[in-house]
């Protein structure tokens, strides 16, 4: 039986790990036929190589061919080779929730639909069920790959001062002032608040209780536009819905 040296094992090793697919292979095949007899079972016992991997390494060998290994084949299949029509219909669900790049840097469409929200939409609208759908996060990655990205909204800036703003805020303190001196005159302050819909809706509130919102809104919901008036000679103010 051959005995094998600490420094020898080592290099063997080392060796093959440095080898790649059908190198590593012949290089061991060629190891193990240096050591005759019973090469095979030393091979595993001292230097923990696979037997299937050195039989594979030895056709190789005769063959002088090197057998090509199919990694392609192996692994999970992506979801749309089971779902051959699952990207169509995530575009026909997100294409009219999304806009072009407004400052037109780059081709990316961004969307307001979340990537729970396109699964549940598929669930309802294209007819698939829970249990073959992937999960958020593969459907977030399938949408990023399409060139959907979610942005945060941005509010509008407000206008800058334009040349009249002082004449206006002049004539409106003239006006006031007369108004304030006229005691058959009423002068009120009204504003209002942007409509809200009415609805089981997340607005950044917060409870005691597990409260569920809706994720997103596609039908149709009541409005109410809040809004206030102050009574500026007595001070009063008046909220209303």
């Amino acid at each position: 039986m051959i005995e094998l040296s600490k420094s020898l094992k080592s290099l063997y090793i080392k060796t093959a790990q440095k080898l790649k697919a059908s190198d590593r292979r012949q290089f061991m095949a060629e190891v193990v036929k240096g050591f005759g007899i019973g090469g095979q079972t030393l091979a595993e016992r001292e230097l923990g190589w696979n037997r299937r991997t050195i039989r594979k390494g030895m056709k190789e060998l005769e063959s002088g061919e090197p057998i090509i290994d199919a990694f392609a084949n192996s692994g999970r299949k992506r979801i749309e080779e089971k779902l051959p029509h699952l990207l169509e219909d995530m575009k026909s669900l997100v294409d009219p929730q999304s806009q072009t790049d407004p400052s037109f840097k780059s081709t990316r469409l961004y969307t307001r639909m979340t990537s729970s929200e396109v699964r549940r939409q598929l669930i309802e609208q294209k007819g698939y069920r829970d249990g073959e759908l992937p999960s958020n996060e593969t459907i977030r990655r399938r949408l990023n790959e399409l060139g959907y990205t979610l942005k945060r909204v941005i509010k509008a800036k407000p206008i800058r001062k334009i040349p009249e703003t002082e004449a206006i805020f002049q004539e409106l303190e003239k006006i006031n002032t007369k108004a304030d001196n006229e005691p058959n005159t009423l002068r009120i302050s009204i504003d209002a608040k942007v409509a809200v819909k009415v609805g089981e809706f997340d607005r950044g509130g917060k409870t005691r209780i597990p409260t569920i919102s809706l994720d997103h809104d596609f039908a149709e919901a009541i409005t109410v536009t809040p809004y206030g008036i102050f009574y500026l000679s007595t001070t009063n103010y008046s909220y209303f819905l």
